[in-house]
């Protein structure tokens, strides 16, 4: 009887170990990188899980996360990381299905793109890509399940068209006195296609400062901006408590290069309930 219940116990363990690997294996999505966009780059995957991938100018290291030839529904997770082994020499980028994009300027280990306010429901491809020619080792690519909710406050709203740096506009102090660190600052626009160049940017100073936010710091290039995609529509800063101090005191500054701006909004995070 004594060997019996023995074998029950174990069986329960190692029934349990392999749900516990199940809920693991879920969030990590490393594995998955299998293939590359530009037939010209390589990649490897290690003994230890990472993967070293030889990246070419924009290329892509791609994983195709669909099952059954059908987009997967992330909407229970609030961003994908990637982590390197080491840090990057180059700017990188993640992208998720095409659409949603976060991209660092060098020297960055870790690698995050946040889900909140996007649709979410059919991720079909994600791809992590170099600017330039270089060796990327990734250790590690993980989903992180959703623990909040987020909503939105609008703090102004307009048309304004920036051209070539022409024009900007001013959100008052008083509009952030219920902002907290964590929140999310939104600017929704599209790019001008009258631009004659092919790049669009935004730049977000604390007003009648020089000084940028802190929250996108590892996204700005040389002259405190960050480049927009043609397609893009959405933008948003994490904001540090740094950055909260100063939006109080000061209040914000937007302008930029081609890019025609109707909304700036702030999303407040409520963390859910065990009940939710």
């Amino acid at each position: 009887m004594k060997s019996l219940a023995l074998l029950l116990l174990t069986v329960v363990f190692f029934c349990s170990c392999e749900q516990n690997e199940s809920v693991e294996d879920k969030t990590d999505i490393t594995s998955k990188f299998c293939s590359t966009w530009n037939i010209h780059e390589s990649m490897e995957q290690n003994d230890d899980g990472s993967i070293t991938y030889q990246a070419l100018p924009w290329g892509g290291l791609v994983a195709d996360v669909k099952e059954n030839n059908m987009g997967v529904d992330w909407s229970d997770y609030e961003s994908i990381t990637v982590e390197f082994a080491e840090p990057t020499t180059v700017t990188t980028q993640i992208m998720v299905s095409d659409e949603l994009k976060a991209l660092a300027k060098p020297g960055i280990s870790t690698l995050t793109c946040y889900f909140d306010g996007y649709d979410v429901k059919y991720v079909d491809e994600i791809a992590i890509q170099a600017d330039d020619t270089s060796t990327l080792v990734v250790k590690s690519v993980r989903l992180t399940p959703a623990d909040a909710t987020w909503e939105r406050m609008n703090i102004w709203k307009g048309d304004c068209v920036m051209g070539n740096w022409e024009n900007g506009f001013v959100v008052n102090a008083n509009q952030f006195a219920d902002v907290n660190e964590g929140d999310k600052l939104e600017i929704v626009f599209t790019a001008d296609k009258e631009n004659p160049n092919t790049y669009w940017l935004l730049k977000t100073i604390y007003n009648t400062t020089d000084q940028t936010l802190e929250g996108n710091n590892n996204e700005l290039n040389d002259w405190g901006c960050v480049l927009m995609g043609a397609k893009t529509t959405t933008y948003r800063i994490v904001l540090t408590a740094n950055d909260v101090n100063n939006l109080r005191n000061y209040g914000l500054f937007v302008n930029g290069f081609y890019c025609n701006v109707t909304q700036c909004n702030v999303l407040r995070k409520h963390y859910k309930s065990e009940e939710e």
